[in-house]
């Protein structure tokens, strides 16, 4: 068995702050009973030049690049041997497991036929050519192959439990045999997934912008992305746990972690920037429009955690990586929601705000997730011993 995880069980679950999560996520039922019960239209303001709104954007979109942590994770320490990371795979996995299956039940939410779901497992309603079926197909395997890879930690808090001992054990076995064929889908899917979401830019053509469409190149730049905001995420995952539950800083890990950002920025940037160079775009970064003034705040965002990760001596302060990882996360978030919605042109005649339901049902899945972390590090074992990341 692995003791190298631990539970926070000496902490009290239902503090204020959990409370508050779980009334925001109480609000946000009641909006997405609505939404069931009398139709998409009671609720958003999606039409038929944006079909897409923030549910999409931001949960799958967003929340699965946000859900990296454990892709990028899996692959320095699977793929590159990088052991050290080790402590930090559980709570990353734990942070993929809710942001993928959150994104899956977005989805669902917006899918106008919600009935109609489980045609896109049918083979005979299959369209082969179509991004989105790779997509949703990718999404709903990964979420049962991170629960999978998720289970040790069940297992381990099952093993305690009364008369579960020996049949705890015996699954592990069972699954200590078969984890690699999980851990080699765990790459492999997200990183076909992840490119995807960038050729769904490439259908939409025109109605990107041009300083956002990079046509051939926008699977690379989903890919990169989502790379980097996966290590941000972690950074930032473990140093709110820090904080919040008074724990030794992990910040010898991250700074491991910072320069494999400052690298895949670099190279999110050169892709970017050389793409506009030699198809003769710069002078829309100069075109003094919204579309001019979001990428240079989605760049500054994307600069700032360059130049902290580019000094050693703050890539080994806690603050310092903290504050890059937030600033990475917004440029990430901000590149995807400029492309898909803040600058996305559907033709004349249509506008798009997301209605209060939508924001306040987006707000609401982030409450829960916040909630579900928290009470599931506080029971299970996912946060590693502290002697143990310290080591």
């Amino acid at each position: 068995m692995n003791h190298h995880y631990k539970a926070l069980d000496n902490r009290q679950v239902f503090t204020p702050f959990f409370l508050a999560m779980v009334a925001i996520a109480a609000l946000g039922t009641v909006f997405l009973l609505i939404r069931f019960i009398s139709g998409m239209g009671a609720v958003s303001n999606l039409s038929g030049g944006y079909p897409w709104g923030i549910w999409v954007v931001y949960d799958i979109v967003v929340g699965t690049a946000f859900a990296c942590g454990g892709y990028a994770l899996a692959i320095t320490v699977y793929v590159f041997n990088k052991g050290q990371y080790h402590p930090l795979v559980r709570p990353a996995l734990l942070t993929s497991l809710l942001g993928y299956g959150f994104a899956g039940f977005g989805a669902f939410v917006d899918m106008g036929r919600y009935w109609n779901a489980y045609n896109i497992f049918n083979p005979w309603q299959m369209n082969p050519n179509a991004v989105m079926l790779e997509v949703g197909l990718c999404v709903a395997t990964y979420v049962m192959v991170l629960a999978i890879e998720f289970s040790p930690a069940v297992l381990e808090w099952l093993r305690k439990q009364t008369g579960w001992q020996v049949r705890a054990d015996a699954w592990r076995k069972v699954l200590d045999k078969s984890l690699f064929f999980f851990i080699a889908l765990g790459i492999l899917l997200p990183t076909m997934h992840q490119s995807s979401l960038g050729s769904f830019m490439i259908a939409m053509g025109h109605k990107i912008h041009p300083l956002w469409q990079t046509w051939h190149l926008q699977p690379l730049l989903a890919l990169l992305s989502a790379w980097a905001m996966g290590f941000a995420i972690v950074i930032f995952e473990g140093s709110m746990v820090t904080n919040g539950f008074n724990r030794h800083s992990e910040s010898h890990l991250f700074a491991g972690l910072g320069k494999i950002i400052r690298g895949l920025i670099v190279a999110f940037l050169a892709v970017r920037f050389g793409y506009l160079l030699v198809m003769g775009k710069l002078g829309a970064m100069f075109a003094f429009d919204l579309g001019c003034l979001m990428f240079w705040i989605e760049t500054a965002l994307f600069i700032y955690p360059l130049v902290v990760l580019s000094s050693e001596a703050k890539r080994g302060n806690g603050k310092h990586l903290l504050y890059a990882a937030v600033s990475l996360l917004l440029a990430g978030a901000l590149y995807r929601f400029d492309a898909y919605l803040i600058t996305y042109n559907p033709g004349p005649g249509y506008t798009y705000f997301p209605a209060l339901p939508e924001l306040v049902m987006t707000i609401a899945t982030v409450a829960t997730e916040i909630a579900v972390f928290l009470f599931v590090v506080k029971k299970f074992p996912v946060l590693p011993r502290e002697d143990h990341a310290a080591a």
